[in-house]
């Protein structure tokens, strides 16, 4: 057998133990991090040999699946949700590791007009002038429903808001025109079809959340899994997030 020959059969015989050995990874995931994981989920599956199976959906109804008791390798959602699935025991200590930041954005319908938020006092003038406000159900609209107490407008907007179930973005209500305006995640509205971003909320006003991925109790395949969690936070992943609205880390 020639040299040429031999190296072929070798580089054949990885290729086969490769795919042989390949580890299907489970996730559950919240969908903040959505596009850029499935921009990087591709690179990873060619360079490991392993497959990704990724449920996204919203953070209802991830807390509803593992209340129900379904296995996965690896959840990911916001940081302090992680957090207390460790304390609960669902999640493995010490497997906790932060992928991205986000904060709050705003949009409107496309080509339609682009309201002041430049300011607090803007942002307030705006959503009392709003006809109808979506929000969502995940992160961001929990600490929607705070801010607008804050800014004293609470009973105002009451009438006018929209939330989405969960698992719905925020982005279908503003492209259908049932929310005049919307608030979400960045990454979930920077890029959603239909939409113009506006832009994030002003920063004295701003709320950033970690999204973080830990090891489920239990994990059928956590070497495959950690494996695919330092590929998510690897430098070379940095440009995929930042491409979507996303600050790693």
């Amino acid at each position: 057998m020639n040299t040429t020959v031999m190296i072929a059969t070798a580089a054949s015989a990885l290729l086969w133990s490769a795919a042989c050995n390949g580890a299907e990874i489970r996730v559950l995931s919240t969908q903040a991090t959505e596009e850029a994981y499935k921009e990087l989920a591709p690179q990873f599956e060619q360079a490991s040999g392993h497959k990704v199976s990724t449920v996204f959906t919203g953070t209802l109804d991830v807390h509803k699946r593992i209340a129900a008791g379904e296995s996965y390798d690896v959840i990911i959602m916001a940081g302090p949700a992680i957090d207390d699935y460790v304390k609960a025991g669902k999640i493995v200590p010490g497997s906790r590791v932060d992928l991205a930041k986000s904060g709050v954005g705003i949009a409107v319908r496309a080509g339609a007009p682009r309201p002041d938020i430049a300011t607090t006092a803007a942002l307030k003038k705006t959503l009392l002038a709003a006809t109808s406000i979506g929000y969502s159900t995940g992160p961001s609209g929990v600490y929607l429903a705070g801010l607008f107490a804050r800014l004293g407008v609470a009973e105002q907007v009451a009438p006018k808001l929209r939330q989405t179930p969960t698992g719905v973005f925020v982005g279908t209500l503003v492209a259908s025109g049932e929310a005049e305006i919307g608030f979400q995640q960045v990454s979930e509205l920077s890029h959603f079809p239909g939409v113009d971003f506006v832009g994030p909320l002003p920063a004295e006003v701003q709320q950033t959340t970690t999204f973080a991925s830990g090891l489920q109790a239990g994990a059928k395949e956590p070497d495959a899994a950690r494996a695919w969690v330092r590929f998510l936070t690897a430098p070379s992943a940095a440009a995929t997030y930042r491409k979507r609205g996303l600050e790693p880390g």
